[in-house]
C-alpha cells in the first residue's frame, strides 16, 4: 500500500499522496517542507553588512538620476549621508580610531518636488533596513495619535524583527514641518503635536537606547519591549515648510544695508528663495534650535520649473506615460501621445501648481474613460491628441483640483 516516505501516513489519511522515483510525499510534509525554506531563506536574506559592495557617492546619485529629474543640489547631499552612514557601520570598533558622528539630514522643499521620492528611490538600491514614516500622526505620550517610538517599531518590522540590523537602519520622517512650534505666546491648549513631538524626537536623533513595542504601545501594553540602540541609524527628514520663503526673504533684506543694497539684491533670486535656507530659518519656522542642532546636514530642492516637469513626465524608469503605455500594451492596445498632449498636460500642472503630483491627477482625468472602454476591445492603436485632451479635461470636473 501506497504511503508517504517521511511521515508513514497512507494514502487514505491524507489529501494527497504525490509519487517520486523510489518514494512518495504527502501534503502535509510538502507544508512543513515548504516552511523550512521560507525559514532559511529569510535567514541569508537578512541585512549582513559584510558582503555588502560600498556605492560611491558617485554611483548612488547615477541611481537616483534614473528616477529623479533634476533636484542635483539634494541628490549630492544625500548620496553623501548614504555613502558616510555605510562607512561609518563598517568601521571597525577600536577605541583608538576617531569615532565617526553620524550626520542627519534635512530636506526642504515645496509640495511635489520629490522628497518622498527621493527617499523611496533610494530605499530601493540599500542594504540596510528602511523606513518612511509620517510626522503628522505622531503627538505626545498620552494623546490619541502615535508614540515617537512607533517610529522605531516600523523600522523593527522593516528589518523582520532583527534588532541587530534594524539598528543600523535608515528612516525617513515625512512632513517633519508638520510638528513645528505653534507660536511663542503661550496658550491654555497644550501643543501635543508640536513642541512636545520635537522634544520626545531628540533622543532617537541624538542617539540612545530606546525601548520600543514591537507592535506600537497602546494597543497591546502588556507586550515585552524590545531595546533599540539609535546610535547608529540615519534620520533624513523631509517637509515642505509652506511659508518658509518669507522668513528667508525678511533675513535676507535685513542684511541688506548700505551702498551695496542694490547690488546684494540683484544677486538674489527672488522666485527661488529655498537656496538660500540657513538654519536660523528653521528656527523662526518653529523647529526647537536643539532638533537643528541634530539634523546638521540642511539641503533644499527646487520648485519644478516648465523643461523639468516636461522631463519628468517621459524621462525616468518610471515615468507617468510610459507607466499607461506600459499597461495598454498589456492589453494588447498600442498607446500613442502627441507631443501638444505633453505639453498641454504640463502647462496645466503648472496653472494648478500641484508639482509633479499635478502631473497624474491630469493624465488619470485625461485616460480613465480610455482605461475603462478599452479593454475586451479588439487589438490596435490608441492616440491621445491635443483636441481628445482638452476635451476630457473640460468635462471632467476639475474644480476640486484647482482648489487643491
Amino acid at each position: 500500500m501506497d504511503k508517504c516516505s517521511f511521515c508513514g501516513r497512507s494514502r487514505k489519511d491524507t489529501n494527497l499522496l504525490i509519487a517520486g522515483v523510489s518514494g512518495h510525499i504527502c501534503d502535509s510534509c510538502i507544508e512543513q517542507a515548504h516552511g523550512i525554506l521560507a525559514e532559511e531563506f529569510k535567514k541569508k536574506s537578512s541585512f549582513d553588512m559584510k558582503g555588502v559592495k560600498l556605492m560611491k557617492p558617485l554611483e548612488i546619485k547615477a541611481f537616483l538620476d534614473q528616477y529623479v529629474i533634476g533636484q542635483v543640489e539634494a541628490k549630492k547631499y544625500l548620496s553623501v549621508a548614504v555613502y558616510n552612514h555605510y562607512k561609518r557601520l563598517m568601521q571597525p570598533s577600536s577605541t583608538e580610531d576617531v569615532e565617526i558622528e553620524k550626520s542627519n539630514i534635512i530636506l526642504v522643499g515645496e509640495t511635489g518636488t520629490g522628497k518622498t521620492l527621493l527617499a523611496r528611490t533610494i530605499a530601493r538600491m540599500l542594504h540596510v533596513p528602511f523606513t518612511i514614516v509620517d510626522a503628522t500622526v505622531l503627538t505626545e505620550a498620552g494623546y490619541v495619535g502615535e508614540d515617537i517610538e512607533s517610529i522605531l517599531t516600523r523600522l523593527l518590522q522593516a528589518a523582520d524583527y532583527n534588532v541587530e540590523a534594524a539598528q543600523k537602519g535608515i528612516v525617513f520622517i515625512d512632513e517633519i514641518d508638520k510638528i513645528a512650534r505653534k507660536g511663542d505666546n503661550p496658550s491654555i491648549t497644550r501643543d501635543v503635536s508640536g513642541e512636545g513631538v520635537q522634544q520626545g524626537l531628540l533622543k532617537l536623533l541624538e542617539g540612545a537606547i530606546v525601548n520600543v513595542p514591537p507592535q506600537g504601545g497602546r494597543k497591546h501594553p502588556e507586550q515585552k519591549m524590545i531595546p533599540v540602540d539609535t546610535k547608529n541609524i540615519l534620520f533624513v527628514c523631509g517637509g515642505a515648510f509652506d511659508g518658509i520663503d518669507r522668513k528667508i526673504g525678511q533675513r535676507l533684506n535685513t542684511r541688506v544695508v548700505g551702498y551695496a543694497a542694490s547690488e546684494n539684491r540683484d544677486a538674489i533670486d527672488p522666485k527661488n528663495l529655498l537656496q538660500y535656507i540657513a538654519p536660523q530659518d528653521l528656527k523662526s519656522f518653529g523647529l526647537i534650535p536643539e532638533i537643528i542642532g541634530r539634523l546638521p546636514i540642511l539641503t533644499y530642492l527646487n520648485p519644478l520649473d516648465r523643461d523639468t516637469l516636461r522631463l519628468i513626465l517621459t524621462e525616468p524608469k518610471n515615468s507617468i506615460i510610459k507607466q499607461y503605455v506600459k499597461l495598454f500594451e498589456m492589453d494588447k492596445i498600442e498607446l500613442v501621445f502627441d507631443d501638444e498632449v505633453l505639453d498641454y498636460i504640463v502647462d496645466k500642472a503648472i496653472e494648478y501648481k500641484l508639482g509633479a503630483r499635478g502631473l497624474r491627477s491630469i493624465c488619470e482625468t485625461i485616460m480613465m474613460d480610455h482605461m475603462f472602454e478599452s479593454p475586451g476591445k479588439d487589438s490596435g492603436k490608441l492616440e491621445i491628441t491635443l483636441g481628445l485632451a482638452r476635451e476630457k479635461l473640460e468635462k471632467a470636473n476639475i474644480s476640486l483640483l484647482k482648489a487643491g
